[in-house]
């Protein structure tokens, strides 16, 4: 089964026969096999007919909306019964008021992501040895990523983490060999530069296949233990997304500018206005963050984004960079990150149930 995108501002998905196609006139573009998609994801404008939504909801094919950018505009799911363990959800809600699980569970939370943040940059340092503001950095995140598990309430983890980001990311520009592609920082809604365009787009298609995967092993996403719980805030999936950030996102993000699939011709200047419906909103905003996504917003505001095809380009390294393999202790063998998901989503069921005392995230050395 696979994940099927469409990245196209005109054009009509229709029904003809057993297979869906997106045609503008009498000429077809694209042609999905419903039998062979498990989610189908959208970025741009098209229609889509009753007949072609029937055949969705016949095979139960998610269908993510996603505007400029990878900006989220709304998901259709139909339901086939995999949701719907209200004693699985029960036990949830339950435990977002046992103070010392949410703790545990923030706790092995942070220390994976950091940690996953200082391999990455030892390995930055071993390409630009000798530069003393990385040495800095590296001892400094060691130092915090060793005080994790000595934190005494989440705000502190949170602390931690936003401590974290700080001296990764002052390392993680010199993982960018491009002379064109600057990065200076991380910047969001919008994304200042190309690489924190790539990073923001990749974040958020992670974070949808560990939604995705959640909601396959019946668990509510809605529900967090680390990221706080708000209206409409997928806090679990943003919870599990933290093991994923450096392996999958950063990695390859670095990766696309490294060996020169994106060209600076992939990517476009534009001016976003407060009210523009394809302002590139980050669906993954952290804790750290005000509640008002606006107050970023002037007038007018200067973001960076991707053209159409240089969209492509990044989805297709995505697809494939999730078909690489990554060892996973608990079967003691490899396996694709596409699978990895939904074998930590179980892993994370099984904590829920109390059939295993600790969630461990995925961590590479």
């Amino acid at each position: 089964m696979s994940i099927i995108y469409i990245v196209s501002d005109y054009g009509k998905l229709v029904k003809n026969g057993d297979v869906l196609q997106l045609k503008k006139g009498d000429d077809i573009f694209k042609t999905v096999f419903p039998f062979k998609t498990e989610q189908l994801v959208i970025i741009g404008n098209i229609e889509i007919t009753s007949p072609a939504l029937r055949m969705l909801m016949h095979h139960n094919i998610d269908a993510i909306f996603l505007g400029t950018n990878g900006k989220f505009n709304g998901k259709i799911t139909f339901q086939d019964g995999k949701s719907k363990n209200v004693f699985l959800r029960q036990k949830q809600y339950k435990l977002l008021d046992d103070e010392d699980f949410c703790l545990k569970i923030a706790k092995s939370i942070v220390s994976a992501k950091l940690q996953n943040q200082y391999s990455f940059m030892q390995r930055i340092k071993r390409k630009r040895d000798g530069d003393p503001s990385i040495t800095k950095n590296i001892d400094n995140m060691k130092n915090i990523t060793d005080a994790v598990y000595e934190s005494k309430d989440i705000e502190q983890l949170r602390g931690y983490e936003g401590l974290g980001a700080k001296y990764y990311f002052e390392v993680f520009k010199y993982a960018i060999d491009s002379e064109w592609a600057k990065f200076n920082g991380r910047n969001r809604r919008p994304p200042k530069d190309s690489v924190n365009a790539i990073l923001s787009l990749l974040y958020t298609l992670v974070l949808f296949r560990v939604d995705a995967a959640l909601e396959s092993a019946g668990l509510d996403s809605y529900v967090g233990y680390f990221h706080s719980i708000d209206y409409s805030r997928k806090a679990l999936a943003l919870d599990l997304l933290e093991e994923y950030r450096t392996p999958i996102a950063d990695t390859l993000t670095a990766a696309l500018f490294n060996l020169g699939v994106l060209e600076k011709e992939d990517f476009i200047e534009t001016v976003f206005s407060k009210n523009d419906e394809e302002f590139p909103l980050e669906i993954e905003a952290d804790d750290n963050d005000e509640k008002d996504d606006n107050k970023f917003i002037s007038s007018e505001t200067k973001g960076v984004l991707l053209t159409k095809q240089g969209m492509r380009k990044v989805l297709a390294q995505f697809e494939r960079k999730l078909d690489t393999e990554a060892y996973y202790q608990p079967l003691g063998r490899n396996i694709t990150y596409k699978d990895l998901f939904f074998e930590q989503a179980k892993h994370f069921r099984m904590v829920i149930n109390g059939e295993e005392s600790n969630y461990k995230p995925l961590t590479q050395r």
